[in-house]
């Protein structure tokens, strides 16, 4: 009877996992030979016969007869009145195949049987879980929303598993509610214990391009090539593209008309602003591409310390850096330059670091973190502007350019 259960629960995995017969029947042997060894002290003596479709199992234990009073091996070997209890006419040096019933282990071992029956199944479809989901990483998935906490959504797929969406790969402006599909790429696949644990990215550059891929054609088919992805995610990202076709027009192939075939990425990104340029192995000629929309005057580049002094006019000194500098930010990453950026018409400037002295590294650095590196630069922007754009107090950003002002007066006055 205890038999008969076990292959009944047995079956019941094979129907929820979907795992193969030849699998199945070997995870089985191998729980049922790992009970034999613990209880006789080893199961090489021992054939397994398993029947999943007639829910059959049996165990036999094979001995070898000796003499009265003669064993050494109780495993091994069985005593001649022993052996002649199960058939008379057995003679010394005879082989001896004796059935066990699951109910000889005692019951403890039936439960035991069972737990580790279940252990190992759920261990053989994670390591699948795990192979199928390695096999992913870096394409799109979409899942749904299961269960959102603090600091991840936890989604869920068709086949019940389980995918992490963490805070920081979430877009800012993303929100989700629970049951609604959401789109990213499968970014990591590892094993915590036995259990796979699967990260969803939606902040990732490779899920911008991959979205490229799936929304435009050529990109699908390889006659537009995507070289390179740079993103601040939910605000500003810049896609390099190239195509080998001298008929085909990369940018306007990926835009659209009047951005029709970027519109739908644009839209699952958050509306994150993204600039479409034609890559080019010319350096001058990529960062200028890079730049845009500003205009730029004049170029200098120095290789070998892989930076780049531009010279643009006042007007289009905004532009070049962007909302937050995250324009010339992306630029940078975008071409592998640091690039600097001067006023054309500017004579005389000071750099900002010239004045720690009297303001503080912090706030010198959160100038710079919106482009504006020199005194100049900052005095020519309006104070409530500069409020908004920066992490600092009004109090503060007059001070600084009360300083600046100061300097550039006794410089005037000498």
């Amino acid at each position: 009877m205890e038999n008969i259960a076990l292959i009944e629960s047995f079956s019941e995995f094979k129907d929820d996992k979907s795992i193969d017969k030849p699998t199945l029947m070997a995870i089985l042997e191998e729980v049922l030979r790992s009970a034999l060894k613990k209880k006789y002290g080893e199961d090489d003596n021992f054939d397994i016969i398993v029947n999943p479709d007639k829910g059959d199992l049996e165990i036999w234990r094979n001995r070898v007869v000796v003499a009265d009073g003669e064993v050494e091996d109780p495993n091994q070997e069985i005593s001649l009145t022993e052996a002649r209890k199960i058939e008379p006419d057995f003679e010394v040096g005879e082989d001896v195949s004796e059935e066990v019933k699951l109910i000889d282990l005692g019951r403890r071992s039936i439960l035991s049987l069972r737990q580790n029956l279940i252990s190992k199944v759920h261990e053989h479809d994670n390591t699948n879980i795990y192979k199928h989901f390695k096999d992913l990483e870096g394409e799109i998935y979409t899942a749904e929303v299961h269960h959102i906490r603090h600091r991840a959504i936890i989604l869920l797929d068709d086949e019940g598993n389980e995918i992490i969406l963490p805070k920081d790969r979430q877009i800012p402006s993303d929100f989700f509610r629970k049951g609604e599909n959401v789109r990213g790429i499968i970014e990591s696949v590892e094993l915590k214990g036995n259990k796979p644990a699967i990260i969803m990215s939606r902040t990732s550059p490779l899920f911008l391009e991959k979205l490229f891929e799936q929304e435009i054609p050529e990109v699908f088919d390889g006659l537009i090539t995507v070289k390179k992805v740079v993103r601040i995610p939910g605000e500003k990202a810049k896609v390099a593209v190239d195509s080998y076709d001298d008929r085909i027009d990369p940018v306007g192939a990926c835009v659209g008309m009047k951005g029709s075939r970027i519109h739908s990425i644009v839209r699952e990104l958050g509306n994150e602003n993204i600039d479409v340029i034609n890559y080019t192995t010319n350096n001058q000629l990529l960062i200028t591409r890079a730049l845009s929309p500003a205009k730029i005057t004049s170029l200098k580049i120095d290789e070998e310390n892989k930076r780049a002094e531009v010279m643009l006019k006042p007007e289009e000194v905004s532009k070049a850096i962007g909302r937050g500098g995250h324009n010339i930010r992306l630029a940078g990453q975008l071409t592998g330059y640091e690039i600097d950026v001067f006023r054309e018409g500017v004579e005389e400037d000071v750099e900002l670091r010239e004045f720690a002295d009297e303001i503080e590294d912090w706030v010198i650095a959160e100038f710079a973190k919106i482009g504006l590196d020199t005194a100049k630069s900052i005095l020519e922007q309006d104070v409530d502007d500069l409020v908004k754009r920066t992490d600092l107090e009004e109090e503060t950003v007059r001070d600084v350019m009360r300083v600046l002002r100061e300097e550039f007066e006794e410089e005037n006055n000498s």
